[in-house]
């Protein structure tokens, strides 16, 4: 098959020698059955993956894999885009549940008192992704998704859960907030995206920065340059599957048995080798997970 066939599957790359997580997957968003993707997965060496939920459905969902599978940890959350669907409704249908009508403020709780509950079983060992998101949502939704950010660092904090953080486009707003609100002991940066100058900050606050196949990417020049500074104790590796293939399969469905193509390429970039650089990003992965 020509390998720009979108449709082909990546090949399985050479597995790590030192076992690793995928720190952030969206199994539920992936073509095979968790049980092909988790032993796929493994017989290169990536031998736990974090499910992570955006919604109430997703979010569910994960607490249930997670109970299942022992090499599956979840974490549960309202998207950033989710809470002002929730908020404003979504009259064009463009997210998992399709077309919604408003809900109001009242929506919002009910949903955060939900993630509440979910966030205190044991398999659950975080609240995210949450954060901010510019990108997609426009000056109408900001303030749905500041509130529901705050809470979700409260829900983290109280839980003693590590807060996963979606950051688009928001690097200053997410980490003011961070500051205003009180981090809680563990803050995963997902898809890190900002800066070295921002990778200082967070390295100085003791947020872990998770790095996804787009640091692989021509144009990602200032990320290859965050990770450069950041400290080897903070880096994570993430698919945030089925989403941001690392080249040279840029365009293909990701998935957590990818993470070695990544990790050897974040290697090169901090100058460690394979097996330095996957000990500690194993290590920090359980401790940010607390697993």
């Amino acid at each position: 098959m020509a390998p720009q066939d979108k449709n082909t599957p990546p090949p399985l790359p050479e597995p790590l020698r030192v076992a690793v997580a995928d720190s952030h997957t969206h199994l539920d968003m992936q073509d095979s059955t968790v049980e092909e993707a988790l032993a796929k997965a493994a017989s290169v060496g990536v031998t736990t993956v974090v499910q992570v939920g955006c919604d109430l459905a997703g979010s569910r969902w994960a607490a249930e894999t997670a109970a299942a599978h022992d090499s599956v940890h979840a974490t549960v959350a309202l998207h950033p885009n989710e809470a002002p669907r929730i908020v404003l409704g979504d009259p064009d249908g463009w997210s998992r549940q399709g077309a919604r009508e408003p809900g109001g403020d009242a929506a919002l709780d009910s949903a955060l008192a939900e993630i509440d509950k979910l966030a205190a079983l044991p398999q659950v060992r975080g609240v995210g992704e949450t954060g901010l998101d510019y990108f997609r949502t426009g000056p109408d939704g900001m303030a749905a998704q500041e509130a529901s950010f705050r809470a979700h660092i409260e829900i983290a904090k109280r839980h003693d859960k590590a807060l996963v953080v979606h950051d688009r486009e928001a690097h200053d707003d997410v980490l003011r907030i961070l500051r205003e609100e009180g981090a809680p002991d563990r803050v995963v940066f997902h898809c890190y995206s900002g800066d070295a100058e921002m990778a200082k900050v967070c390295a100085a606050a003791g947020y872990f920065m998770s790095f996804a196949g787009n640091v692989t990417f021509k144009n990602a020049q200032p990320l290859r340059d965050a990770l450069a500074v950041a400290p080897p104790e903070l880096v994570l590796v993430e698919t945030d599957a089925p989403f941001l293939t690392p080249a040279p399969y840029r365009g293909r469905a990701n998935a957590p048995y990818l993470i070695p193509v990544t990790l050897r390429a974040m290697a090169e970039v901090t100058g460690m080798t394979e097996d330095a650089l996957a000990t500690a990003v194993a290590a920090n992965t359980a401790r940010a997970f607390g697993y």
